[in-house]
């Protein structure tokens, strides 16, 4: 990551970093604090932690509060995303409860998945973060940004969600800073888009990334 840092240097590019033994989150807190500690000092302006989905599903919901207040301190002047790993959640129910747990444990954004659990990003997942969102700006004025990830591979996918955020929380959330996809394949199929755009043709698809 510093090295990130070096070549990113005055480019207005922000670095974010993984931390809190992603993508399990199992280790100590101890361990995951330090982990963070080390990623912020490296020079990370954002970090993305991954909830105790095992403290979360016993019902330890103070737990998991607690732990995401740690990470928030620990991060300093680092943004706070906080990954819920929906697909492991169970129900859209127990979904609304680690959205609101996680923005009222101080997170800048929430986000649905660390990509390496299936389903990772649905529809009816997002929409209910984004009412958790919506809840919030009502009832405080402050606005958390939202990162659905995993998942969404096309651009007409993505047009979809974009419909949902605009209607659900306006123009306002229309903007990086507070709405973000994660999806490697989904910026593939953005570049397929503008070639076809330029030339009335697709490009195959291995003249683009398959990471």
């Amino acid at each position: 990551m510093p090295h990130a840092v070096q070549v990113l240097e005055g480019s207005g590019v922000h670095v974010a970093s993984v931390a809190t033994s992603f993508p399990s989150g199992q280790a100590s807190l101890k361990t995951r604090l330090v982990d963070v500690r080390e990623a912020v000092d490296a020079g990370a302006d954002e970090i993305d932690m991954v909830i105790n989905r095992g403290a979360f599903l016993a019902g330890e919901y103070q737990q998991v509060f607690d732990e995401i207040c740690a990470v928030r301190e620990a991060c300093g002047q680092a943004h706070l995303k906080v990954i819920l790993e929906t697909g492991e959640l169970g129900t859209l129910d127990k979904v609304r409860l680690a959205s609101d747990i996680a923005i009222a444990a101080g997170a800048h954004f929430i986000k649905t998945s660390t990509g390496k659990i299936q389903p990772a990003a649905t529809m009816p997942v997002t929409l209910v973060m984004l009412q958790a969102i919506a809840d919030h700006y009502r009832k405080t004025g402050v606005r958390i940004g939202m990162k659905p990830a995993g998942g969404i591979r096309t651009a007409k996918q993505a047009i979809a969600y974009l419909c949902m955020l605009y209607e659900t929380l306006g123009p306002d959330w229309m903007t990086p800073d507070l709405y973000r996809f994660g999806a490697s394949a989904l910026l593939n199929d953005v570049l397929r888009q503008i070639y076809r755009q330029y030339t009335g043709r697709y490009y195959y698809d291995k003249g683009y990334s398959l990471d």
